[in-house]
């Protein structure tokens, strides 16, 4: 299922209990050189506890077009610095690889479903909405 179809069903699983929340890996905001054809008009409505990891020069969606984004307040965005769609860095010019951003993303996964885990049994947030940080590790 893509990312956009599974954020559209989310709230239906979180209703039935079938899931607890959603984790979408390089969402597609709007589609490549198109950033007026906007696919987050569900997301402002969206109750189920979501992570996006999004790379800062993804083409569907880049940190500076998605923090003007009217999202959900249950949306935490991680970002992995000179990702593309693919979340893949630029080594040369981020100095990341794509394993570092992979150990980046699966820590701060980790954080995040933790921090979220009290939301298991209630449908309320306790109004902490910080962005899950794990610093960026460089592989030697």
């Amino acid at each position: 299922m893509g990312r956009r179809v599974a954020s559209m069903v989310a709230d239906t699983l979180l209703d039935s209990g079938r899931i607890r929340a959603l984790i979408c890996l390089g969402y597609p905001f709007h589609p490549p050189r198109k950033p007026e054809q906007l696919h987050t008009g569900h997301l402002v409505d969206l109750k189920t506890p979501t992570l996006v990891v999004q790379g800062t020069r993804d083409e569907f969606g880049s940190r500076e077009e998605v923090l003007s984004y009217n999202l959900s307040p249950l949306i935490d965005i991680l970002w992995l610095e000179d990702g593309d769609h693919d979340l893949k860095p630029r080594k040369r010019i981020s100095g990341f690889s794509a394993a570092d951003h992979l150990v980046t993303m699966s820590d701060a996964t980790l954080t995040w479903v933790g921090r979220i885990k009290h939301l298991a049994g209630s449908r309320y947030d306790d109004g902490n909405r910080e962005t899950p940080r794990a610093a960026p590790r460089k592989r030697k």
